[in-house]
Parts: C-alpha cells; sequence; structure tokens
C-alpha cells in the first residue's frame, strides 16, 4: 500500500510539474563565525501556499542540506529524500512546488552577513573584508531595499552601459545644443546611472547623508561581493483568463 501511494505521489508530482511556480519564499543561514552563507528560492504556485507550515518546514530541510553540504547544485542537494520529501508535499498541497536556486558566498578575509525581508520575498547575502556581521546586516539590508546591480561603477558590464548611452545620446540630440554640449550631457547621464546603480556609490538607507562606500570603509571594510535574490524574479507567468480556461475544459 505505502509503494503504491508512493507511485501515486509521483504521478501527480509528475503532472504538476509543468505548472508555473512562481510565487514562494527565499531563506537564508549564515554560520556562526561568519565565514560562509547560503541562500535558497523554493517557489509554489500560490502566496498562500508560500505561508503554509508545512511549505516552509520542507523549505528549512532544503536549506539545511544546503547549508551542511555548502551546496548549491541543486539536483544534488534535493537527491534521495528530499525529492521523496518534495513530491510527498506537492501531492498533500495540490500545488507544483520547485527548489530554483541556491548560492553560497564565502568570505575570504573577512565576513558574511545577511538579510531577509519580513516576508521572506527578498534575502540577500553580503560579503565584507574587513568589518563585522552587524556591518555586513546592515549594507545587506540595504541591498535588499534599493537592489543595486552592481558592487561599484567598474563592476558594470560594458553593454548596459553602451545601451544607456545610446538612449541618453538619442535625447540629448533632440535637445538641439552644440556637440560639445551634447557629449557633456552624456557624460553627466552616464556618471548618474552608474552612481544610482553602484552600491558604494548609493545613499545609506539608514542615513541618507552616508554612502555605503563611506559606511564601511569607516569601519576599516570594505564591500567585496553581494547576492539577492527575490522571489519569482526572472519567472514568467503565463494569464490565462478563467472563463477561456473553463470553455478549454469543458471541450476537452
Amino acid at each position: 500500500a505505502i509503494e503504491e501511494l508512493r507511485k501515486s505521489s509521483g504521478m501527480k508530482a509528475a503532472k504538476k510539474a509543468g505548472r508555473t511556480a512562481a510565487d514562494g519564499v527565499v531563506a537564508t543561514r549564515v554560520s556562526e563565525d561568519g565565514s560562509y552563507g547560503v541562500l535558497v528560492e523554493v517557489n509554489s504556485e500560490t502566496d498562500f501556499v508560500a505561508r503554509d507550515d508545512n511549505f516552509l518546514g520542507f523549505v528549512g530541510k532544503v536549506l539545511d542540506a544546503a547549508f551542511e553540504g555548502r551546496q548549491t547544485d541543486i539536483a544534488t542537494v534535493m537527491a534521495g529524500e528530499l525529492e521523496e520529501a518534495r513530491q510527498a508535499l506537492v501531492q498533500k498541497i495540490g500545488e507544483n512546488i520547485s527548489v530554483r536556486r541556491a548560492e553560497m558566498v564565502t568570505a575570504e578575509s573577512g565576513v558574511v552577513g545577511s538579510y531577509v525581508h519580513g516576508n521572506n520575498r527578498i534575502a540577500v547575502l553580503v560579503e565584507l573584508s574587513g568589518g563585522d556581521q552587524d556591518l555586513a546586516r546592515d549594507v545587506a539590508m540595504h541591498v535588499a531595499a534599493v537592489n543595486p546591480q552592481v558592487v561599484a561603477p567598474a563592476d558594470m558590464p560594458e553593454d548596459l552601459v553602451e545601451k544607456e548611452k545610446e538612449i541618453y545620446t538619442a535625447q540629448a540630440l533632440e535637445s538641439g545644443k552644440p556637440p560639445e554640449i551634447v557629449e557633456k550631457m552624456i557624460g553627466g547621464r552616464i556618471k548618474k546611472f552608474l552612481a544610482e546603480n553602484s552600491l558604494i556609490e548609493q545613499a545609506f538607507v539608514k542615513d541618507p547623508d552616508l554612502t555605503v562606500g563611506k559606511l564601511v570603509a569607516g569601519a576599516g571594510a570594505e564591500v567585496s561581493s553581494f547576492v539577492r535574490y527575490e522571489v519569482g524574479e526572472g519567472i514568467e507567468v503565463e494569464k490565462v483568463d478563467f472563463a477561456d480556461e473553463v470553455a478549454a475544459q469543458l471541450k476537452g
């Protein structure tokens, strides 16, 4: 009987696997000494399930496996009992559940700190060279709130800079100003774009008179890296008209 139930669970899980799971939660854990931290995203189809204790318990097990094994390969993390637990949860809850991604940040010569937004939809790991976990947590909180693209202006991908430059060039040329003025306008806007999207150039959320770069420098530290996860980012959700969906089911 147990074997048949397990087979049934697998069938139901397989049927639901094609459904888009774009909701869910992100979770993170940092070692006590701040030497490394792990971040995971586990998805469900609805926010209702994302708040379910059974679902959150499963997320905790996934985080345990990734953290204890220092493992970010999802297939490896989910091998064995965790995959069986996922399928059983799909059968019980009735929604597709997927473990989407995991990442580990290791401190080379400093600490790792973390911050999770209250509703478990945004989580951040920050690596500092120097400093302490409290400072790293403050920077992580800033990253969660402001969502910078890179640590420093020099880290911005060249293709993104070129795209912005094209846009600003077109805007500046429409002004009808002389070429030398247009060039200055473009340069100024690119500089502003880099400052607004670079972590160390941004005004610190807790003290707008201080940039994040000056904040960490004041503690004798530097920002080495950060990772920010937001639930469902990058997942395309197919919008289906309810009336059309019912009509299609009736035809079937």
